[in-house]
């Protein structure tokens, strides 16, 4: 237990030395979703629970109130999930839903330890080709989802640790986003 908590330091360093990239992502969402746009997210197995943390919480509230945002784990909806995959198979699971929801200047994030999975690569490609902006949390790069998408984070450290340091950036990012919400409604912006 004490390797895998001293693992987990290196991981949070990793969060903090792009401090700077999370707050730029947070501005940018603000902005997009202000603007009507929405966030797609997606991810396997924990990271699938880490994109569904994130859609909770724009569309809920992260620390302060303020109006909800449209933003949808993509893995959530079980039966269009069961249906994709049975039809169409579990590669195309979310890049059909990318082609059905994803309207352009909407953003997909989409979270990976290890950066390789197919069926998040297939969805970065129908999100290329339907205009959405793509970003990536990885584990260790290079891998292939950061190369795929438009922009990524990479955790430098083992999956487990990497996946614990996503919760931490996606909160990072949050605060950033209620941030910049704040600003612009203070400033004569949409609430």
């Amino acid at each position: 237990m004490l390797d895998h908590l001293a693992a987990a330091q290196p991981a949070l360093l990793s969060v903090q030395r792009q401090a700077r990239h999370l707050t730029e992502w947070g501005i940018e969402l603000a902005a997009r979703l202000l603007a009507g746009h929405r966030l797609l997210c997606a991810g396997n197995g924990g990271s699938a629970a880490e994109a569904q943390h994130l859609s909770a919480e724009l569309v809920g509230r992260f620390d302060g109130e303020r109006r909800p945002f449209s933003a949808l784990a993509l893995h959530a909806e079980t039966s269009a999930v069961t249906a994709i995959a049975n039809d169409y198979g579990f590669e195309q699971l979310y890049a059909r839903q990318v082609q059905g929801h994803g309207r352009p200047g909407d953003v997909l994030i989409l979270f990976s330890t290890s950066g390789a999975s197919p069926n998040l690569l297939a969805a970065v490609r129908a999100a290329h080709g339907a205009g959405l902006r793509t970003w990536a949390l990885t584990g260790r790069a290079p891998n292939p989802l950061a190369a795929a998408c438009q922009d990524f984070i990479a955790i430098d450290a083992p999956a487990a640790n990497a996946q614990e340091a996503h919760l931490v950036a996606l909160h990072a990012l949050c605060r950033s986003f209620d941030a910049e919400i704040a600003r612009c409604t203070e400033a004569g912006g949409t609430p």
